[in-house]
């Protein structure tokens, strides 16, 4: 057994392989229940003149995802090294948790303070806490990601992204600003 088998310097094991296999397939096993079920629902024949049912494709990715799952969960019950493998250490853990827990934060702060806002903050804390540079910097870095964002996506894609009221009141103006900008240039 190895120093990272054992818990060793990362610390103690909080769990297995083989335990986060199972609940994996358990899990994968429950979404394709849910997909066969509602492809079941809404029927799975194919009709003539008209061609497959809504659910007919959807049933069969199901039936996929099942039988993979089941036999990746028979492998995971009868996996003894699995048993003895660490999947993860409370300090890594940790880590993950530190890097999830800001980004469902910043998906909810989306529906409230716009993504573009949302964004800036999100990446000027990241680069300032895990990059180690200045907050200026972090910033600086995440007004640049969101105005390359903004110019790609609301002025020449024309896809409206979750702004809040601000920034929505902003969209028009800039975009006459850029418009006017490159009249000016010939583009």
């Amino acid at each position: 057994m190895t120093a990272h088998e054992s818990g060793g310097p990362e610390g103690p094991r909080l769990i297995s392989t083989r335990t986060m296999d199972i609940v994996v397939a358990l899990l994968f096993l429950a979404a394709a229940a849910v997909v066969i079920s509602d492809s079941l629902r809404l029927g799975i024949g194919w009709r003539e003149l008209e061609g497959p049912t809504a659910g007919y494709f959807p049933f069969y990715i199901g039936l996929i995802l099942a039988v993979a799952s089941a036999i990746n969960l028979l492998r995971a019950i009868f996996d003894t090294k699995g048993a003895q493998r660490t999947f993860t250490t409370i300090p890594a853990l940790r880590q993950v948790l530190a890097v999830l827990i800001p980004l469902v934060a910043y998906v909810f702060a989306v529906a409230f303070l716009g993504i573009y806002m949302s964004s800036t903050v999100y990446i000027a804390l990241f680069t300032w806490y895990f990059g180690k540079f200045p907050i200026w910097r972090g910033l600086l870095i995440g007004f640049a990601v969101s105005a390359a964002f903004f110019l790609m996506f609301e002025v020449w894609f024309l896809v409206p992204l979750p702004k809040n009221a601000l920034e929505d009141a902003l969209v028009p103006i800039v975009r006459s600003a850029l418009f006017q900008f490159g009249g000016r240039l010939g583009l």
